[in-house]
């Protein structure tokens, strides 16, 4: 890592990395303006598709963080995405989800269902809300044909109060009742990676991904061609990178780690 040059631009996981729930990560803040003021291209790369982009703009905000909402790309504007590039407008779809969801499919054209009937796609996006009535409508539309997509397969959510079931519990639920595997859109699919880069405007050998999921951020992003950057203090912790088969360029515990190691290459 001494001999590394620091990458030119970055893609920023949230969930573990910038935050844990509504408490600030150590660094979080400094290093994002460090980005700011030194013109380095960033985008906030989420597998939680329970926010809009201005949600999680006005989220930051009050964690002392300014950005505007052209910085987020989301599971959910990917999934949608996805699914417009698949089905027309008007497709009847039954989407377990909140607003950053249920907002992206809204703009891409699609009609969300109340129940079940007529549904011709079960989406599942991360909803701490959710109810057995949602799991049985959904089970029944999946039953009945239609197609199960899931935005991201992330099974846990770390939180300031430890790890939460994840959109990924919610997935297996469903999988566990039907039997039918669902189509993953987000990471680490490499579909998402490259529309953020595309977004960035940035190669992938020159764009570092910072995360702390290594099943996600990091394989993901490494079948990308991705610089990897692992921190530790999140989902996956210390003992993640065992399970690589390849080993992240960098390791971290915070961002105020990265932080300074990257100042300390100005010198």
């Amino acid at each position: 890592m001494k001999n590394r040059r620091p990458p030119s631009a970055y893609l920023i996981d949230m969930d573990g990395v910038i935050y844990l729930g509504n408490k600030l990560q150590p660094g979080a803040a400094d290093f994002v303006e460090y980005l700011k003021s030194r013109r380095i291209p960033f985008l906030f790369l989420t597998n939680n598709a329970s926010l809009t982009p201005a949600g999680y703009s006005e989220k930051l905000r009050k964690l002392g963080i300014s950005v505007g909402s052209d910085r987020f790309y989301t599971s959910a504007m990917a999934t949608a995405e996805y699914m417009s590039e698949h089905w027309p407008k008007g497709t009847r779809v039954y989407a377990i989800g909140i607003d950053g969801l249920r907002e992206a499919l809204r703009e891409k054209g699609f009609h969300l269902l109340r129940s079940h009937k007529g549904a011709e796609i079960v989406v599942v996006g991360f909803d701490p809300k959710i109810t057995y009535a949602r799991l049985r409508e959904a089970t029944l539309a999946i039953a009945n044909g239609a197609t199960f997509i899931g935005t991201n397969p992330d099974v846990s959510l770390p939180t300031e109060h430890g790890i939460y079931p994840g959109n990924g519990a919610i997935i297996a639920a469903l999988q566990a009742a039907t039997g039918v595997e669902p189509i993953i859109i987000g990471k680490p699919s490499p579909t998402i990676f490259l529309e953020a880069l595309k977004r960035l405007g940035t190669r992938p050998e020159e764009t570092a991904m910072i995360g702390d999921r290594v099943e996600t951020d990091i394989a993901g992003a490494q079948k990308v061609g991705l610089i990897t950057i692992f921190l530790t203090s999140g989902a996956s912790g210390e003992e993640g990178v065992a399970r690589l088969t390849t080993p992240p360029d960098m390791t971290f515990r915070h961002l105020k780690d990265l932080l300074q190691w990257l100042r300390e290459k100005e010198n």
